[in-house]
Parts: structure tokens; C-alpha cells; sequence
């Protein structure tokens, strides 16, 4: 192994991964849900801002960012994984008799132990959001320049008109808040922004960071299923998430 992968794989460096990433995926997940809300505005106001980031650049950049962001996702679960479970081994191969808040820069918390649990639910909870919407049946819908361009908004919102697949989501977003509740201050803690005067600060903001981002997400889906009128729709697929 050389020294920049010994440096890179060290505990203090596996600590900077993680927070480097959580705090990419933490930009992703802001930008991902001021786009979604888009289904608020209009279906023609969805299905355009999907069109646009799809033809963006001939498709090509697309391509880049979702390579990268698969890259982002890995690096992530991998450095997060090693750290929390590994690297804490090794340096405490018994556990501790009892568990509780250290108090301090630790902050023991539901959120904070359930880390591992609420991130693999949320990998599996991507895959299958992915395989529904991004590679779901859709119809296509003409534009003036005589392009076309999908009607994710009929399949989205028939997918959620299935009340099982919204409670899904729903619960999704749930974990996705208790996530970012302890991972928004713990990114930046990895990062370095371990002193008393920024902990608090960044805590409250992980607090409404997490609470404003699952109520987005969750709105979503419960406006599809209780306020949108399905019969005005393109048929194409209701499953999925």
C-alpha cells in the first residue's frame, strides 16, 4: 500500500471521505427536492425541468453527474461503514456496559446509533426508486420543436396513487430525517468543526435541515395521492416508488 492510500485509509482520513461525501449528498438531497417541487407548479413544469436535465448537454452531462454521483454514494457507504464499525472495534474491541450521550462532541443519540440501519434501508429504498422512475414505462409527449419528452408527472403521480407505495415513501423520508438529523453536524464534525461554539449552531441546523427535508419529500407524494386528479393522466405504470 502506498502513503497517499495508507493516508486515504486511515481513521482520520476515512472521517474526511465520509464528511466530504455527506456533505455532497447533503447538497444533492436540497437540490433533488427543489426540483421535485416543480410537481407542485404544473405537470408541464415537471416534465420539463425532467426533459431539461436529461437532454442537458446532449444527455452527456447527465451521464457525468450520475457517475459521479454513484461514485459519491459508494465512498460514502464504504468510508461510513468502516468507521462506524471497524475502526470503532479496533479501538474498543468490548462494548460499552452501558450505552447513553457522552456528552461533549459524542452526542449518543437514537439517530446517531441507528446510522448503519438507517442508511442501508435507505440504499435498498434507492435502488427501487431508481428502477420505478428513471427506468419506468412512460408515455411521451410532443413539443413545439417537434422533439418529445416523457411524462414522468402521470407516472409519478399514478405511483403514488397507490397508497402502499406513498406509505413507502413516506416512511423512506422518515428514515432519510433521522439520517441527516445526527449526519448534517457529524459530516462537519469529520471535517474538523469540533469546537464548543460551532457544534451547538451546526446541531440546530441538522435538526431543521432534516426536519424541512423529509416533510418536503413526504408533502410530495400525500398532495399525488389525496389532491391530483388521476383520471387526467397518461397510463403507463402505477407501481414502484
Amino acid at each position: 500500500m502506498s502513503r497517499f492510500q495508507a493516508v486515504v485509509w486511515s481513521s482520520v482520513g476515512k472521517k474526511l471521505l465520509s464528511g466530504i461525501t455527506g456533505v455532497l449528498l447533503f447538497i444533492y438531497v436540497c437540490v433533488h427536492l427543489l426540483g421535485n417541487l416543480t410537481l407542485f407548479v404544473s405537470a408541464d413544469a415537471f416534465n420539463r425541468y425532467a426533459h431539461f436535465l436529461e437532454n442537458f448537454l446532449h444527455g452527456s452531462m447527465v451521464l457525468v453527474f450520475e457517475i459521479g454521483l454513484v461514485t459519491v454514494f459508494l465512498v460514502h457507504i464504504i468510508t461510513g461503514v468502516s468507521v462506524a464499525l471497524l475502526d470503532k472495534y479496533r479501538a474498543r474491541p468490548v462494548g460499552y456496559i452501558k450505552r447513553g450521550n457522552a456528552g461533549g462532541p459524542s452526542q449518543k443519540t437514537l439517530s446517531s446509533r441507528a446510522m448503519i440501519i438507517t442508511g442501508s434501508m435507505l440504499l435498498i429504498f434507492l435502488v427501487i426508486h431508481v428502477r420505478s422512475f428513471k427506468f419506468g414505462e412512460t408515455q411521451m409527449i410532443p413539443l413545439e420543436n417537434g422533439e418529445e419528452m416523457m411524462d414522468l408527472y402521470s407516472l409519478v403521480v399514478l405511483s403514488f396513487k397507490n397508497p402502499w407505495v406513498t406509505l413507502g415513501y413516506v416512511g423512506a423520508m422518515v428514515l432519510l430525517g433521522s439520517h441527516l438529523w445526527h449526519g448534517f453536524w457529524s459530516a462537519f464534525q469529520s471535517l474538523g468543526w469540533t469546537n464548543q461554539r460551532w457544534l451547538p449552531i451546526l446541531q440546530g441546523l441538522g435538526v431543521i435541515f432534516a426536519l424541512a427535508l423529509a416533510v418536503g419529500f413526504i408533502v410530495l407524494p400525500l398532495y399525488a395521492y389525496a389532491f391530483i386528479d388521476s383520471s387526467t393522466l397518461n397510463v403507463a405504470n402505477r407501481g414502484g416508488f
